[in-house]
């Protein structure tokens, strides 16, 4: 298999952003019957409508999902990557409701090579924002990468 891309392609600092996606009653019904998290503020229009927010919300956890998927469906890694290392400082800092829009703003905030020259661990600043440019999620995302060695 031919390398397209490697992680010394990505600089610090470098900034992308992704397409969006309007999250639907379609997403929360299916992510609630996937992971079995039918919590009333997701699921129940009643209990949700006499809450704070008034309406149901998106599952913080499906969020951190789609913002995943946008930056790998925008194809910016492509083959680059060779695991997922984990997440830290994750913040929901708004909920996000049935009918809002969301993209990701990414930033390459860490480098650090390893042991192997053919491998590198990078940290990503994924910044989710909606449809009026507010911060709804962040979280660093934490690869390891193909290099060029």
């Amino acid at each position: 298999m031919t390398q397209t891309k490697y992680g010394d392609d990505f600089r610090l600092g470098d900034v992308f952003d992704t397409g969006a996606v309007t999250v639907t009653e379609t997403h929360v019904v299916n992510w609630a019957g996937l992971t079995g998290d039918f919590y009333p503020l997701h699921m129940d229009k009643e209990y949700a409508a006499a809450t704070q927010f008034g309406q149901r919300l998106a599952h913080g956890p499906m969020i951190f999902a789609l913002a995943v998927g946008l930056v790998a469906l925008s194809g910016v890694g492509a083959d680059s990557v060779i695991a997922w290392l984990g997440v830290d400082n994750m913040r929901m800092q708004r909920p996000v409701l049935i009918g809002d829009t969301i993209r990701v703003h990414v930033q390459v905030k860490e480098q650090t090579p390893t042991k192997d020259p053919k491998r590198g661990v990078q940290v990503w600043l994924y910044t989710v924002h909606n449809q009026r440019g507010e911060t709804v999620m962040s979280f660093d995302y934490k690869m390891m990468f193909h290099m060029r060695g």
